[in-house]
């Protein structure tokens, strides 16, 4: 297992959101269990670049970090779904915000994104 080699600083809020939300696919998780894709299998077709082990990875996480819950109903084969807790619906107004704002700026951003991909 993973384990730090530096403490996270954590004296402010961004410092705080950062660790919260770091992983590349933690906000669109966050999203589409908010839009109602709540079976593991649902949100793999939904983000079908990243493993199934990463997202349970970033699906454990969020549940940590106390966003989301999971719930293992009793049946064979077991079925799990997942749901957004209080704090968790309360960021999603955010990330519809920071999504507006990168459509607003997709040409600029998508510019210097693929620039830093081809100089690395």
């Amino acid at each position: 297992m993973y384990e730090r080699k530096i403490t996270p600083s954590l004296n402010c809020g961004l410092d705080l959101i950062g660790e919260v939300l770091y992983g590349k696919w933690k906000i669109r998780l966050l999203w589409f269990i908010n839009e109602g894709h709540q079976r593991p299998s649902e949100l793999q077709r939904k983000i079908p670049d990243a493993s199934r082990r990463v997202l349970n990875m970033q699906l454990n996480e969020l549940e940590a970090h106390q966003l989301i819950t999971k719930i293992i109903f009793p049946v064979v084969p077991p079925k799990v779904e997942y749901s957004l807790t209080d704090l968790g619906k309360s960021l999603i107004p955010v990330i519809g915000a920071l999504g507006e704002w990168a459509d607003h700026h997709q040409e600029v951003l998508r510019e210097t994104v693929l620039k830093n991909i081809s100089s690395s």
